[in-house]
């Protein structure tokens, strides 16, 4: 193992411009780690963000090497080449500065998409009992521990093509709703996938379900949207 990386790291917003860096290799060592290195060590104005360091958070999600990932649960050892890394936000999204990005509009598109769950009851009445074993539950399970990284929304073609779609994240959420038999804003929320910026839009290309580290597939859940819009339509109820 040679005994420095040699790393380059986006500095600067929407324009700025690739820096180089000499950082120490070790072993067992992740992407966070080399950036952490660097902006205790060599470049204290370096801007990023991370929490939990453990892969629970998703806040440290950059591209590297051309594809977006969590950086504290990739090692070093598996993506660098040549001896060499190259780390930049995430694409798809505004850059505030150096690595950290706006999150702002992958999280107004979960709202757009109605990814919010409204039910009828209130605190005072009982808990609603759903089977674990239905068809439903089970389709809601499959994308319901998405923690909102922006990894796949960043591997979208069709979102850098089409900044308006609303993204595999939101819809994937909007999936699980519709799989919730609590809730009530179903018609609205097929209203809200179906259009112009919606499901249909999708082109199927799999980097969402590919790249996702909770191992997810937004891929599958667009796919149930375009059935249940479909059905919808045809009852006439959208």
């Amino acid at each position: 193992m040679q005994k420095n990386l040699s790393v380059k790291v986006w500095r600067g917003k929407q324009s700025g411009a690739f820096s180089d860096y000499l950082v120490p290799r070790h072993e067992s060592q992740t992407v966070l780690d080399v950036v952490t290195y660097i902006q205790r060590h060599l470049e204290p104005t370096l801007s990023y963000r991370f929490a939990c360091r453990v892969g629970m958070c998703g806040s440290c999600a950059m591209t590297v090497n051309g594809q977006a990932r969590w950086t504290c649960r990739t090692h070093v050892a598996k993506v660098a080449m040549n001896n060499q890394l190259e780390i930049s936000p995430l694409a798809n999204l505004p850059v505030i500065k150096d690595l950290a990005t706006d999150m702002s509009v992958f999280f107004d598109k979960w709202a757009q998409a109605k990814g919010q769950f409204k039910g009828s009851t209130t605190r005072h009445e009982p808990f609603a009992k759903v089977l674990p074993e239905s068809v439903e539950r089970r389709a809601a399970n499959a994308g319901i521990e998405c923690i909102g990284c922006g990894v796949c929304y960043a591997s979208c073609d069709v979102v850098n093509w089409r900044p308006q779609y609303l993204g595999p994240a939101a819809l994937n959420r909007a999936w699980t709703l519709v799989n919730d038999e609590r809730d009530i804003n179903q018609t609205e929320r097929l209203r809200a996938v179906a259009g112009d910026a919606g499901c249909h839009v999708c082109h199927t290309q799999g980097s969402c379900s590919e790249r996702c580290p909770k191992k997810l597939s937004p891929t599958t859940s667009i796919a149930g949207l375009k059935r249940a819009s479909a059905r919808a339509a045809v009852r006439g109820k959208l």
